[in-house]
């Protein structure tokens, strides 16, 4: 009786250590294969974006639609920027925050991401480095001014009217073990030039 359930017990382990492999590993590729279907279905809006069309969502049920291209061209990085910095537009970029400038106008830009996807290269920024951000009216060249590291209640009162900066938001400590944590990484960015798009 004892030997039965011990070989009932191995085969089955061995049937389901298998299966559990097969599951991580199946959604782990799903996962990723979602990340990339996301890129692509984010760039083609933003292509109908640039084309003149309004609000364009990258899928029928999405929440939110592109708003401009973040790029860091020294660290060759590229990331469309979503309108709104809600948990469910985080998840596929970085999110405009509502009440800042729009992306392109007179104002203060804020744009959040998450410390651990899109805006893990925040912490390769250095002041003096350069930023650019797209909107559908023009491109304007930014240069790092400062990075600052804010508890997360003071972040709220950093003025969006005023001095036309581009600041770029993201949790911290980057290696954190849990996320959302009381404190914010942030990045201050001073225009240089702009170009205006026809």
């Amino acid at each position: 009786m004892i030997h039965t359930f011990n070989y009932s017990l191995k085969k089955l382990i061995f049937v389901t250590l298998p299966l559990c492999g097969f599951w991580f590993m199946g959604n782990a590729t799903y996962i990723h294969a979602k990340a990339v279907l996301a890129q692509f279905l984010l760039e083609t809006a933003w292509s109908e974006t640039l084309n003149g069309q309004k609000e364009v969502k990258p899928w029928p049920w999405a929440d939110t639609w592109p708003v401009a291209r973040l790029t860091a061209p020294d660290l060759g990085i590229s990331r469309i920027v979503l309108a709104g910095a809600s948990g469910s537009s985080l998840a596929f970029g970085p999110g405009h925050f509502f009440g800042s400038a729009y992306p392109g106008e007179t104002g203060n830009v804020i744009i959040s991401g998450h410390r651990d996807t899109h805006f893990s290269f925040l912490r390769r920024l250095t002041p003096g480095d350069k930023l650019q951000l797209q909107s559908i009216n023009n491109i304007i060249a930014y240069r790092v001014k400062e990075i600052v590291i804010f508890d997360k209640t003071k972040v709220e009162r950093i003025p969006v009217s005023e001095d036309n900066k581009l600041l770029l938001v993201t949790c911290y400590p980057f290696d954190a073990i849990q996320s959302g944590g009381p404190l914010r990484y942030v990045v201050f960015a001073e225009p240089e030039h702009t170009t205006t798009l026809s």
